[in-house]
């Protein structure tokens, strides 16, 4: 029998071996456009930091400012004595920004995910999810006991009929309760940057009876005429029963929050484990994210969001570069359009900062990537278990902070490093 630490060089070998190893670089400088790794300064096209406000002055004395008062840590749960003034000023931030009753913060975006499905479902009730969901959605799924269905990514048509076979089952006698149908998807999907169809989804939900989440984690401040998501774009923010996301991608700071009714918000301040075992998070965190969402809502906010949309639409326009035999970029349509890339005839958004590279294999979704950090750029790899095995990519992302000339500089040396593997 091989011992402890025996056993774990022997997975840590075959993790190596199938070109899914993955190791922390340490990064000592602030996250921007540029940083520094290893001694050396990067340009960065791998953070969620869409708006450029993580190393914001403004957030930077939020922070400060609510450590001086609050100190450092919050030092017990909420429900404790941890529930400080910075994270109900946060909630009432975010319950006026997405236009709902009232907010909830959690830890992280994981936590709140696995905290309000828990809460939500239990055995009997049937839980459908899109197939491309975050892991933190699948675990919550897996953890709730309710009955599992997954639906082809962004196949209305495979919900429907998910839907209906759930609608079927719960017209059966029940010695109890006649059970739910919960609904999630993501806005804009994290690992690919498409959009859910989320008017018909609302649509079949309502049809149905079911409740929808839905996860703005990329498209909180990106979208909709005052950028408070996808949602708002399409105009169904008041039909969707849970609208979830993240305070550490577009917002600059850490953490996670559920908005909605007053009623969901209460029921799991008492039923959401995540957040009920969880010491409060940070102060200055909390101070910081209020402090994003102000310049969100602001007219500097505004003129990030269209500059963003701007390098988005640049490397759009460069989609033949990208395009080489082996590889597979996601569709980015241009132009730019105000609150994200639209189409003349649908004037909804079809494009995120989210631009993949489909690369296949492991090794060589590694080796390219290992290519262009030699080259000053940074980009990851994603792999399995992130995307299935074989469709391992490239995950370029850009920010409001990237100019013209970091784009271009991009496109060159991807487009090299793409040809040359063929």
């Amino acid at each position: 029998m091989l011992g402890f630490h025996d056993e774990l060089q022997r997975r840590l070998d075959l993790l190596r071996g199938q070109g899914l190893l993955r190791e922390l670089r340490r990064v000592d400088s602030p996250q921007s456009p540029r940083i520094e790794i290893n001694g050396r300064v990067l340009l960065n096209f791998s953070s969620n930091d869409y708006l450029g406000l993580a190393n914001d002055p403004r957030l930077k004395e939020a922070a400060v400012r609510a450590t001086e008062k609050f100190g450092v840590g919050a030092g017990a749960a909420r429900l404790i004595c941890g529930s400080l003034a910075p994270h109900h000023e946060l909630e009432d931030a975010l319950a006026s920004f997405k236009g709902c009753e009232a907010a909830l913060t959690f830890s992280s975006g994981y936590a709140t995910a696995l905290g309000i499905i828990c809460a939500l479902v239990e055995k009997d009730d049937v839980l459908v999810i899109d197939k491309g969901v975050h892991a933190s959605i699948v675990d919550a799924a897996r953890l709730s006991g309710a009955k599992l269905r997954v639906f082809a990514h962004n196949d209305v048509n495979d919900l429907e009929g998910i839907l209906k076979w759930a609608d079927r089952r719960n017209t059966q006698p029940s010695a109890t309760r006649r059970p739910h149908i919960l609904i999630v998807t993501e806005s804009v999907f994290s690992m690919h940057g498409d959009q859910a169809p989320l008017a018909r989804i609302v649509e079949l939900k309502e049809k149905f009876g079911a409740w929808l989440m839905v996860d703005e984690a990329h498209a909180t401040g990106l979208y909709g005429q005052r950028r408070r998501g996808l949602a708002e774009q399409f105009a169904v923010s008041d039909r969707i029963e849970v609208q979830m996301g993240t305070l550490g991608k577009a917002l600059g700071a850490a953490g996670g929050y559920v908005c909605g009714s007053r009623v969901l918000i209460d029921y799991l301040i008492n039923r959401a484990r995540s957040f009920i075992f969880s010491t409060a998070p940070p102060p200055a965190v909390s101070a910081a994210a209020a402090a994003a969402i102000q310049v969100v809502r602001s007219h500097d906010g505004e003129a990030r969001c269209q500059h963003l949309w701007e390098r988005v639409g640049q490397i759009a326009g460069a989609r033949e570069p990208l395009e080489s035999p082996g590889v597979s970029p996601s569709p980015q349509p241009s132009p730019a359009g105000r609150g994200g890339i639209t189409t003349e005839n649908t004037k909804q958004p079809q494009a995120s900062a989210i631009m993949p590279v489909v690369i296949g294999g492991e090794a060589k979704a590694v080796e390219i990537a290992r290519a262009l950090y030699d080259a000053g750029i940074c980009v990851p790899s994603i792999r399995y278990p992130t995307v299935p095995r074989g469709q391992a990519q490239l995950r370029l992302t850009v920010t409001a902070g990237h100019t013209a000339g970091e784009v271009s500089q991009l496109l060159a040396v991807l487009d090299h490093n793409l040809k040359s593997e063929i």
